[in-house]
Order: C-alpha cells, then sequence, then structure tokens
C-alpha cells in the first residue's frame, strides 16, 4: 500500500464535508485570524479527513491561520512510525511527532474486563495539551464528527444519567487550550466514502479500537439502525442539541421552576412534530393503496 496522498480530493465526495465544517466553524467561531491550529493526527480516517478540510480552509477562507500536524505515538506495539511522517512530508505540512509510551501504563492498571478508553482519553489528553502550549498553538483541532458527539450523547444518558455530549469548541479546565471539533455535524458515512476514496493509509488502534463489546459500539449500532430505518432520524436529533427548551427539562439549576409563576409558556410547540408525523404516516398509507 502507498503510503504518499492519493490523487485531487474527489469533488462530489467532498463538498458535503466542506459544507458541513464551514457551517460548524462558523456557528461556533472555531477559527480566527491569526490563529495557530494543531491538528490531532491518529491515523484514522477522521482525523485524515479533518487535514484535509483544514489544508483546504486555510487556501480559501478569509482569515489567515497556521496549521501544524501533531501525531500522539503511544508505544502500541508495531505501531508503523514512518507512515505518517512520510504521508505529512509528502503534503508539505509542518509536523511533529510526541512520542509518549501510554500503552505500558494503561495495560499495567487496567484490569481484565475492563475497557481501556477512560484512562487511554486522559494520558493522551493531558500530552496532547502540554504539546500544544509548546508549540504555542491557540486551537487544537480534534476529528471527532457527528456520530461521536450522538454516541455520547446516549452514553451518557444511559450510563452515567446526564444530558451531556461533546462541545464543539471548548476551553480547558485551566484556560490555556481551546478544543475545536470542525467536523461535529459530518455524517461518518460521508467520511468513510471520502476516506476510501482518498485511500488513506489507515493505522489501526490495537489498543480500545479492538475491545469487543464496547457499550460505545453497541450504541453506535442502535444509531445506525435508527438511520437505516429512518434517514435524517440522527441530524434531526444533532439539531435538538442546539435547540434547547430548559421549562421542559427537569434542571433545576438550569431552570427557576419555581420562580416562573403562573404566566404561559412562551416554549410551547403546539406539538407540530406530532402534526408532521401524522401527515407522513398518511401519505404512506395512501401510497399502499
Amino acid at each position: 500500500m502507498s503510503h504518499l496522498p492519493s490523487a485531487t480530493p474527489p469533488t462530489d465526495l467532498f463538498q458535503p464535508i466542506v459544507r458541513g465544517s464551514a457551517r460548524a466553524i462558523a456557528d461556533f467561531a472555531m477559527i480566527e485570524d491569526g490563529d495557530r491550529v494543531m491538528v490531532c493526527l491518529s491515523g484514522g480516517k477522521d482525523s485524515y479527513t479533518l487535514l484535509d478540510v483544514l489544508l483546504h480552509f486555510q487556501q480559501r477562507a478569509p482569515v489567515k491561520f497556521e496549521l501544524v500536524a501533531v501525531n500522539l505515538d503511544q508505544g502500541q506495539p508495531g505501531f508503523p512510525k514512518h507512515i505518517l511522517p512520510k504521508y505529512l512530508m509528502a503534503l508539505g505540512v509542518e509536523f511533529s511527532i510526541l512520542e509518549r509510551d501510554t500503552h505500558s501504563t494503561v495495560t499495567a492498571r487496567t484490569k481484565t474486563g475492563q475497557t481501556t478508553c477512560t484512562l487511554c482519553s486522559r494520558l493522551r489528553r493531558g500530552h496532547l495539551y502540554a504539546h500544544a502550549r509548546r508549540l504555542r498553538a491557540t486551537k487544537i483541532a480534534l476529528g471527532h464528527h457527528r456520530e461521536d458527539l450522538l454516541e455520547t450523547l446516549f452514553m451518557n444518558m444511559f450510563f452515567g444519567a446526564r444530558l451531556k455530549a461533546m462541545a464543539p469548541r471548548l476551553a480547558s479546565d485551566d484556560g490555556s487550550n481551546v478544543v475545536i471539533r470542525p467536523l461535529a455535524y459530518v455524517a461518518e458515512a460521508d467520511i468513510q466514502r471520502y476516506a476510501d476514496a482518498r485511500a488513506f493509509p489507515i493505522i489501526p488502534c490495537t489498543l480500545c479500537g479492538s475491545q469487543p463489546n464496547l457499550q460505545r459500539v453497541v450504541v453506535g449500532e442502535m444509531l445506525a439502525g435508527w438511520e437505516r430505518e429512518h434517514p435524517g432520524r440522527l441530524t434531526n436529533i444533532l439539531r435538538s442539541l442546539g435547540r434547547v427548551t430548559p421549562s421542559h427539562l427537569l434542571d433545576r439549576e438550569l431552570y427557576d421552576f419555581a420562580g416562573a409563576g403562573a404566566q404561559g409558556d412562551p416554549a410551547f410547540d403546539g406539538d407540530k412534530f406530532a402534526e408532521r408525523e401524522f401527515l407522513v404516516g398518511l401519505e404512506e398509507v395512501q401510497m399502499l393503496r
């Protein structure tokens, strides 16, 4: 397999990704004039696509910003160290490889049957944050896409009893780093088709990605099933995260129910969604006649 970039990105597959990323970047002010963006490149389809998107915007966006790609070599056995440097040099992208043996730490501290994701993620995040400061990066770009956000939403609901997803833009606890997710609006299927066409030199994860029966995988399969049976459902769920009605939830810290008084509820939606579902159902019945 070639480790060099393939031909020019296929326009028909690239444009939906560009449009979704452009909306997310604009909606959440992800990239600003003078930014130095550290792109975290894992060797997976999502981060390769993210790099292509940001290189595209670097040439065409009205703001000027720098890019530096960073790969965290976590010391996984058999990790092909030569692939990413060769790929990035061919692209002419500034990059650095950060070698930190988190693999040994994670495997030593994880008991049999436990997942490695939480500890691995925490260690990885700490090393990347520190490296971003050394590089004087103003933003850290991650390749999480629509399904990643929705899987996190349902994981938090099912197992943490918390209504929480992934933030498209997030400041670190100490305020020294800003994380952005430009692919937040982009469907994983669009990324997969694009990555297949680009023939990226994918580097599989032999740690978290190889664990069987992960709950995140189960939730992902649930979401994929919904989308197959009801196309557009995942887009609606994602949109709902930006159309929150606090008075119709149960968080007493978010909304003062006791102090709301007896005035009418301006958030009453009139069950428009129910009316739409009825009309769609009626059309389906008529088609069967």
